[in-house]
């Protein structure tokens, strides 16, 4: 179970970026890139532990609770790779005794042999990306797997790993209500105990973007959506992986730590193109992101120690929003006394009350707010109307 208590103390944890992908997906807007040529791997090792170096001067000595590997594609690295970087972050941090490690892997890189290579190199949970457990919808999203192959993946990942996870996008084009609820429990059963699940959305600057533009692609409507992300709730909750933040569903104990440290406000650094950090220091919370092309971030890195492209102290307002929009996303709740600490105010009591009468917003224990199953579909009118 979530130790409520536990959360009020986010903790601390580190990101790291692989910008490289097989192929580029149709709805994908992430930082991916594909390359012909083989990626210099020992070169950009050497990169992030110049980064690492850099950021650690900004956070100090803490105690690293989560690392996760994303993308991208950071199972076409190398194992040798990754361990060099947990190598470099374990030589700037102390690493906890029961630090969770996640990668990122697409079923078409999944074999024993180069899982228990991870494994090796310590990673110990992995999350994969399956996206849809149907063939026809796997090669409308542009994925390089078949369904069969995704099923075999997970398989081998059980037997490499003690912790895994998968995801899947729903709310497809031309997606029935049985067919997701069908994929949906095939899912559940072979995941064991963590999934996370993703409405389909047309993001900006995506092949996806332009079909629509064209007319080639018809997106679910909001209604038709709405159903889909109802029997998602229930669907988990009855077979025992309850949503414990919108997207991500998991059994008691399950929860994918280092998202908890992001949706509970924590600190984390963040290396590799394209990649944010949260980092206090005595001047203050700093939101940072770097330079998102690979081969341009690679040469900013060489020559300053960092890709800084921004490198913002929030005001107390904006750190305070920014928690008041992650923590609202848990099922435990926000904590409402770590936001209105860092807002140096309290929440308008006035909407606060008006929300509950709404039945949209709940008072859980240790002065915790929650979003009720009613108010999940409108959670972006709330987070609007409770900002400060």
């Amino acid at each position: 179970m979530i130790d409520y208590l536990a959360a009020r103390d986010p903790g601390f944890g580190v990101y790291v970026h692989w910008p490289f992908c097989a192929s580029k997906c149709p709805y994908c807007d992430f930082n991916s890139h594909v390359r012909s040529a083989p990626v210099d791997e020992l070169r950009f090792v050497k990169a992030f532990e110049r980064e690492l170096d850099y950021q650690k001067q900004i956070s100090g000595s803490r105690e690293v609770g989560s690392i996760f590997f994303g993308g991208g594609t950071p199972s076409l690295m190398r194992a040798e790779t990754i361990g060099a970087i947990l190598d470099a972050i374990a030589h700037r941090w102390t690493l906890s005794p029961h630090v969770e490690i996640t990668m990122e892997a697409n079923p078409t890189s999944v074999e024993a042999q180069r899982l228990r290579a991870y494994r090796d190199a310590g990673i110990n949970r992995l999350s994969l990306g399956f996206q849809a457990m149907n063939d026809r919808d796997l090669k409308t999203l542009g994925r390089l797997h078949s369904a069969d192959e995704a099923r075999a993946a997970v398989k081998i990942a059980a037997s490499v790993f003690d912790r895994y996870s998968f995801d899947l996008i729903y709310a497809r084009p031309d997606q029935t209500p049985k067919e997701w609820t069908d994929e949906l429990r095939e899912a559940i059963a072979l995941a064991a105990e963590h999934l996370s699940l993703y409405q389909l959305t047309i993001e900006e600057g995506t092949m996806f973007e332009r079909l629509v533009a064209a007319g080639k692609l018809k997106p679910m409507d909001d209604e038709e959506q709405r159903v889909l992300f109802d029997i998602t709730q229930e669907t988990c909750e009855k077979l025992g992986l309850p949503a414990y933040e919108i997207s991500n569903h998991a059994r008691p104990g399950a929860e994918c730590r280092h998202n908890l440290l992001y949706w509970r406000y924590g600190d984390y650094v963040g290396v590799g193109p394209g990649a944010h950090a949260r980092l206090s220091d005595a001047s203050g919370r700093h939101a940072m992101s770097n330079e998102k092309h690979p081969e341009t971030w690679l040469t900013l890195v060489e020559k300053n120690d960092h890709a800084l492209i921004d490198d913002e102290i929030l005001t107390s307002h904006d750190a305070a929003n920014e928690c008041l929009l992650m923590g609202l996303r848990l099922n435990e709740g926000l904590d409402v006394i770590h936001c209105e600490d860092l807002a140096g105010h309290q929440l308008d009591p006035t909407t606060i009350h008006r929300l509950m009468d709404e039945h949209l917003v709940e008072s859980v224990a240790n002065n915790r707010l929650r979003v009720t199953a009613k108010g999940k579909p409108v959670l972006n009118a709330i987070v609007s109307a409770l900002s400060f």
